[in-house]
């Protein structure tokens, strides 16, 4: 609707001036469309003028606001789908892609990069088609009127074109560095403020704004350097649609005086001329203003074009409930881009509802061992098998269904406790998340605060002591009920008194399962049915010892 609303802008002071000023007779449509009485005198027709530019005026800002909320409505849920597009993915990108990337950098380009489709969509391409339309029926009408006219006007056309094109990529490239500076800055945020107790121990505040103002800085840098092209661009723009007005101009002068078109018409021509203009202008604007867009954009899309690591099978086979046989074979990992395996050709069975301990130094390979198994990665060499079958075979969420985890620092999530267990089994009971709680001493300590259950923990649990959030990722563990557990040094951060009451959970816990535990500490290995001990990526002399003290029956590799 803009494009025929815009044409009939400068229509009533054509009519005024030809038909009120000059002697022209009323255009034709008018007469079929107005009475007589309302064409028959010079006063009638003013009147009709001016009522037209009330209604034209009315009925253009009735179409603004129509095209406001359809925008608003449209790019609000545009933007909702590409950032809940990206949110899903990034969540499906193996742990490898996010250690090399880290977490801000993901954050920058959901919050940050993401609504860049909304921007191109609906502020980019929309007003775009909307002015080439305007520009069209501008340019039709004023061919109508006098050839030459629309000849000179168009001229600038191609000029306009090339100049957007050139400074087009220059843009590009400097809102695509900008971006990626803000991205950096940003993780000096967040580094800085998830280690403020170090920062404030180490007297570092001072050192952290520093880096902070100089990663600021050069973004800074990078925007101005964008602004300057787009100032330049706007100044050639407006030089040339200059130039062409003044062109139109002489030649349209040329016509009245040699009696082809009247002075009503020069006026409606020049009227038409500078809104001609206004949609070239608007669309080289776009052009600059959308190249910082489209360098979001390809951020963002970039992200969608990372492929998954662990990828699932096609035909992959459906798992309830595992018996949890695991099976070393020949295994070998090294992280992407590095060269030196983490794991070395390790070879190890583990029978259903053993207790196997794992030690060793640290970086020595544990945790990447039990990473393996729930397929954080998938081996560079040989297979993992569960109950028979290779990890890989298996539908990757029913697989990760079979695993509970207990890390050394465990994750809570910034809601209250009930929530933070039952996170384990949504839709979990109230009476299932209490017998939880008890089954890992957890629930005297949680009847003890005011709010009980319903208490919030605050961000990653920090309401929390260490020993109480580590009963609260036990309680977590009991109910989901898994029949494979993974203990990973869970009692490392605690007192021997908050030890003794984590142990006594966690020996319920793995009762009739399959459990990993691993530890430094080897007392904390003491109720285990077998050991093993990792250097270097590699099994050594086994520690294995069955509940009597008989070693274990377990199998080794070369490597062992």
């Amino acid at each position: 609707m803009a494009t025929p609303l815009a044409l009939l802008v400068p229509l009533p002071l054509a009519i005024a001036v030809d038909s009120v000023i000059a002697t022209q007779p009323v255009p034709g449509f008018l007469d079929g469309l107005l009475p007589a009485a309302a064409t028959g005198s010079e006063r009638a027709v003013l009147i009709v003028a001016a009522a037209l530019v009330a209604l034209i005026a009315l009925l253009a800002q009735l179409q603004v606001l129509a095209t406001v909320m359809l925008g608003a409505r449209t790019g609000e849920r545009m933007m909702l789908a590409f950032r809940t597009q990206l949110f899903d993915h990034v969540q499906r990108l193996s742990l490898a892609y996010h250690d090399s990337r880290g977490a801000i950098d993901s954050t920058y380009r959901i919050e940050y990069d993401a609504p860049a489709v909304r921007d191109i969509a609906v502020d980019g391409v929309i007003p775009l088609v909307q002015a080439s339309l305007t520009l069209i029926g501008m340019l039709v009408v004023t061919a109508l009127i006098d050839w030459r006219l629309a000849l000179v006007a168009s001229a600038v056309t191609p000029v306009l074109f090339v100049v957007s094109r050139r400074y087009g990529r220059s843009l590009r490239h400097q809102w695509r560095e900008a971006k990626q500076l803000e991205s950096s800055a940003m993780t000096v945020v967040q580094e800085t403020l998830s280690g403020l107790r170090v920062v404030k121990a180490f007297g570092r505040e001072e050192h952290e704004q520093r880096r902070f103002v100089g990663r600021s800085s050069e973004s800074v840098r990078a925007r101005v350097r964008a602004a300057l092209l787009e100032g330049m661009l706007g100044l050639l723009v407006g030089l040339t649609t200059g130039v062409g007005t003044a062109v139109v101009l002489f030649v349209g002068v040329g016509s009245v005086q040699a009696g082809r078109i009247t002075v009503g018409e020069l006026f409606l021509v020049m009227s038409y001329l500078v809104q001609l203009y206004e949609p070239l202008k608007q669309m080289s604007k776009k052009i600059a203003d959308l190249q910082g867009s489209f360098a979001s954009a390809e951020r963002a899309f970039a992200v969608l074009d990372e492929p998954t690591d662990v990828i699932e099978r096609p035909a992959a086979r459906r798992l309830s409930r595992a018996h949890g046989a695991i099976s070393f074979d020949d295994v070998s990992f090294a992280y992407a881009g590095e060269r030196r395996n983490v794991l070395e050709r390790v070879s190890f069975d583990v029978a259903a509802g053993t207790t196997l301990g794992i030690t060793g130094t640290t970086g020595a390979g544990k945790t990447t061992l039990v990473s393996l198994l729930m397929r954080f990665y998938d081996p560079s060499q040989g297979a993992i098998t569960l109950d028979g079958r290779d990890l890989r075979d298996y539908r990757l969420a029913d697989l990760r269904d079979q695993f509970a985890i207990v890390l050394q620092e465990p994750v809570l999530f910034s809601t209250n406790l009930a929530e933070n267990i039952a996170y384990a089994r949504p839709g979990a009971s109230d009476a299932e998340i209490i017998a939880a709680a008890r089954a890992a001493n957890a629930h005297d300590f949680i009847c003890a605060l005011p709010q009980g259950y319903e208490t919030q923990v605050g961000e990653r649990g920090m309401k929390l002591s260490g020993g109480e959030r580590q009963r609260i990722a036990l309680a977590r563990a009991f109910l989901k009920d898994a029949p494979i557990l993974i203990l990973d040094e869970p009692t490392s951060s605690v007192d021997i008194r908050t030890e003794t009451a984590i142990m006594d959970s966690m020996m319920r816990l793995i009762e009739g399962r399959t459990a990993f535990m691993i530890a430094h500490r080897l007392s904390t290995l003491d109720h285990c049915d077998e050991r093993i001990e990792v250097e270097h990526g590699r099994l050594v002399v086994p520690r294995a010892y069955g509940p009597a003290g008989q070693p274990a029956a377990m199998r080794w590799g070369a490597a062992g």
